[in-house]
């Protein structure tokens, strides 16, 4: 889904830090709406290894960010997505799904339950359009039914510092402990000196760390401050998505969208143990009974050597047939082979169950892998 801009430049949305990707080499492209460094000056594997082994900085200001206010907050977005937002502890989030009354996925987001008196959602810049009408419908009925709850769609950057290093280099610029920060926590704080922001211990590398809300007129200068240790590099969307890959996260609208259920995406631990006893979240009805009884598809790793393996790859069984198609893939930097995702029929679907993938015209073997393929490193303290 990342592609050269082939529409006009002008038409595209730009981040507060479109000008420093240019000035820094960033070789820019079309992504959602927005133009976005897909690389910097140096190559994509050489940027996906340093965030590995060291850190980089994502800007991620393409996503949406929103406060869920007012006294029905909790259960105004519990009407919207399958989390258990009410058992989260003040400033614990939760990776959760907008589904809809059909049980398909809309969007994945995270909610954080903070201590301010509001929620906190980043959801997808694709569907920024799609999630904001959704919430805002929502909204419309709430008020209309005499509950107190309001959004706020925040105008915001938001950069993610990603790797093994990024305590050391961020707890130089923070008064509080990192190390108290955990796994899908979140905190507000000065960094390096610029206030307001919210650091969040998330990510989509399959790394240790952060997510920082940047006041958007400091973000540049927040930014440069990072880089100035040397273990800090700029990264882009290349490997951003053969960072998130290895690490077996979805990417939204290819890897899940409005046709997947979460049974099918293997996502059933999103949803809450209570949500699953009340069925009171979209698509209930169709998603709850799927967990016992099973889904017809799955979503399945696996890899293959050779010829790279990309989304619309068709999937076969050993003796030829169609069981399913790829729907995100790429050579893996660290393990020196491809790696995807894909759907394949539920009989298919066990690690280990060797399988074919027809590369331009020619079947090439390959084997359903558990994911991640790449062991995450995220700190839970």
């Amino acid at each position: 889904n990342i592609r050269a801009g082939s529409e006009s430049p002008a038409a595209l949305k730009k981040t507060p830090l479109f000008d420093f990707h240019r000035q820094q080499g960033g070789k820019m492209v079309e992504f959602a709406g927005w133009s976005m460094p897909v690389q910097y000056k140096d190559s994509h594997i050489s940027s996906h290894m340093h965030t590995r082994q060291h850190c980089s900085i994502f800007d991620v200001s393409h996503m949406l960010q929103t406060k869920v206010h007012g006294r029905d907050r909790v259960k105004f977005m519990e009407s919207l997505v399958v989390a258990d937002v009410a058992e989260l502890k003040d400033n614990q989030g939760s990776l959760s799904l907008f589904t809809n009354d059909q049980g398909g996925i809309m969007d994945d987001l995270i909610v954080t339950k903070t201590d301010q008196g509001y929620l906190y959602v980043v959801s997808n810049a694709g569907c920024a359009d799609k999630d904001s009408a959704h919430m805002k419908a929502r909204l419309a009925e709430f008020k209309a039914a005499g509950f107190d709850v309001d959004l706020e769609f925040l105008d915001e950057a938001l950069i993610a510092l990603q790797g093994p290093s990024m305590s050391q280099v961020l707890q130089e610029g923070l008064k509080d402990d990192l190390s108290k920060l955990t796994f899908m926590t979140s905190t507000l704080a000065t960094v390096f000196g610029v206030p307001n922001c919210r650091v969040t211990r998330c990510g989509y590398t399959g790394e240790d760390g952060v997510e920082i809300s940047v006041p958007k007129g400091r973000v540049v200068e927040l930014t440069e401050k990072l880089l100035t240790n040397g273990e800090v590099k700029l990264a882009g969307l290349g490997a951003r998505d053969s960072l998130r890959l290895e690490a077996g996260l979805c990417l939204y609208g290819n890897d899940i969208d409005e046709t997947t259920t979460p049974v099918e995406a293997t996502l059933v631990w999103t949803i809450g143990k209570r949500r699953r006893k009340t069925k009171d979240f979209p698509g209930a009805n169709i998603i709850v009974p799927q967990i016992k009884a099973k889904t017809d598809r799955k979503r399945v790793g696996l890899m293959s050597s050779g010829p790279p393996v990309r989304q619309h790859t068709p999937i076969l069984s050993p003796d030829g047939t169609l069981i399913g198609e790829v729907t995100s893939g790429c050579p893996s930097p660290c393990l020196k082979k491809n790696v995807a995702m894909g759907y394949v029929d539920a009989a298919f679907a066990k690690n280990g169950t060797d399988i074919q993938v027809e590369v331009r015209k020619k079947a090439v073997p390959a084997t359903i892998t558990k994911m991640p393929f790449v062991p995450t490193n995220y700190y839970s303290g």
